[in-house]
C-alpha cells in the first residue's frame, strides 16, 4: 500500500465518561470495529485544556485524571465514516484531522510530498508492536539506529496502552508480554533523507506500516529556522474547518530549566499565559540532533528519557505561545509547526 490517508487525532481526558462508561475504551472499540489500520492510545504525564486544570503524574490527586491522545491512521474512505462517532466519544475534548501518506507491505522508493503549507521537512511515524524485535534488539531500538545513522533530525519512540494493527485490537492486559499492544516512533527530518530511508524501513520490519506528513522545523538544538506563519482562518478542501497550528516540542527529561524538566516549564508557562491546552507525552527510547540514542536505565535515579509536548490553538495564540517556548528551548530540544484542520472546535484535555 502506497497511498493518501486521513489521521484522525483526538485529545481527552482519562476518566471522561460517554453513554456510562469510559470514553477511550468506546473510541477504541470504535477503532476496532471499523478495523482501522493502525491506532494507538497513549496515556500523557501532564497536561491541561479548556478550564486549565492541570493534570500530571507528579501528584497523586492530580493523576487520577491524566491526559490521553488517541491516534488513528487509514485510508480516507475507512476514516471519514468515523467522524461523527468519534466527535461524540470525545465530547469536550479536541479531535483534529490531517492528510497523510501510508504505507505498508513491501515498502518502494517514494517521490517527495508535494510541498504545503507545514513547510518542507517530513515526519515519519512507523508503527509497531510493543515486543516486536528486529536482529535480536527491540525493534524501536532498530529503527531509531537506522534514522540517526541516515542524518535524520530526530526521533522518539512511545508506548500505547490500546490500540489496533493491521484491523485488529490490541490492548495491554496487567498480565501478559503485551507483544502486539501498539507503539509508535516519531522521526523528524529533510524530505530527502526521509524518503531515502523507507526502503531501508521497510526491510527491517516484519510488517511495516508508516504514515508520512509535511511539517516545518522552527528550532533545532537552541537555534531558530522558523516561525509559525500565517494561515486563513479555514481551510477550503477540509470542509471549511477551522485551521489551526500544531506545535510539538521534543526535548529530554534531562533537559532543564531552572531546575525542573523543560517540558514541564513550558506546560505551566503557557497555562499561565492562558493557551488553549498542552499535552507532554513520555517515550522510551530516542534521540536528537548528534545527540546518542537515550532511554531508561536499570540502577539510574534521573530519567533521560524523550519527551513530546503537544501545543494546538488558533495561529494567534499560538504565535504568542511560540514566544515562551523560544525562550524554554533557548539550548536544547526540538520545535515543528503544523496545520491542522480541527474537526471539533473545542479545547484540548478538558
Amino acid at each position: 500500500m502506497n497511498e493518501d490517508c486521513l489521521k484522525l487525532t483526538s485529545y481527552f481526558g482519562e476518566r471522561q465518561r460517554v453513554e456510562g462508561r469510559f470514553a477511550a475504551d468506546a473510541l477504541l472499540d470504535a477503532y476496532g470495529r471499523h478495523g482501522v489500520a493502525a491506532s494507538i492510545l497513549m496515556r500523557g504525564t501532564e497536561g491541561f485544556g479548556a478550564k486549565h486544570l492541570l493534570r500530571t503524574d507528579r501528584l497523586l490527586t492530580l493523576s487520577e485524571d491524566l491526559p490521553l491522545v488517541a491516534i488513528a491512521v487509514d485510508t480516507r474512505e475507512r476514516i471519514e465514516p468515523l467522524y461523527d462517532e468519534v466527535k461524540r466519544l470525545t465530547g469536550t475534548g479536541l479531535v483534529t484531522l490531517e492528510t497523510a501518506r501510508l504505507l505498508s507491505g513491501e515498502i518502494e522508493p517514494v517521490s517527495e510530498l508535494t510541498p504545503g503549507p507545514s513547510g518542507d521537512s517530513m515526519k515519519l511515524t512507523v508503527y509497531l508492536g510493543r515486543q516486536e524485535r528486529t536482529y535480536r534488539v527491540p525493534a524501536f531500538v532498530a529503527v531509531c539506529d537506522l534514522l540517526r545513522r541516515r542524518g535524520i533530525a530526530g526521533a522518539t519512540a512511545l508506548l500505547g496502552v490500546d490500540g489496533t494493527a493491521n484491523g485488529a485490537r490490541r490492548r495491554a492486559a496487567f498480565f501478559g508480554n503485551n507483544a502486539d499492544v501498539p507503539m509508535m516512533v516519531m522521526a523528524i527530518g529533510p524530505a530527502g533523507r526521509i524518503t531515502k530511508v523507507l526502503p531501508e524501513l521497510g526491510g527491517l520490519l516484519r510488517q511495516p506500516l508508516l504514515s508520512l506528513e509535511r511539517v516545518h522545523v522552527c528550532k533545532r538544538d537552541g537555534q531558530r529556522l522558523g516561525i509559525p506563519g500565517d494561515l486563513p482562518a479555514a481551510d477550503a478542501d477540509a470542509g471549511g474547518r477551522p485551521l489551526w497550528h500544531k506545535l510539538m516540542i521534543y526535548t529530554s527529561e534531562a533537559a532543564l530549566h531552572d531546575g525542573q524538566p523543560v517540558h514541564r516549564a513550558i506546560v505551566r508557562r503557557l497555562r499561565a499565559a492562558g493557551t488553549a491546552g498542552a499535552t507532554t507525552l513520555r517515550g522510551v527510547w530516542g534521540f536528537h540532533g548528534d545527540h546518542e540514542p537515550h532511554g531508561d536505565r536499570l540502577m539510574r535515579v534521573s530519567r533521560r528519557v524523550p519527551a513530546v509536548t503537544t501545543v494546538i490553538d488558533t495561529p494567534g495564540k499560538v504565535a504568542a505561545a511560540f514566544g515562551v517556548i523560544d525562550e524554554l528551548t533557548a539550548g536544547q530540544g526540538l520545535v515543528t509547526c503544523e496545520t491542522v484542520p480541527a474537526v471539533a472546535p473545542v479545547r484540548v484535555n478538558s
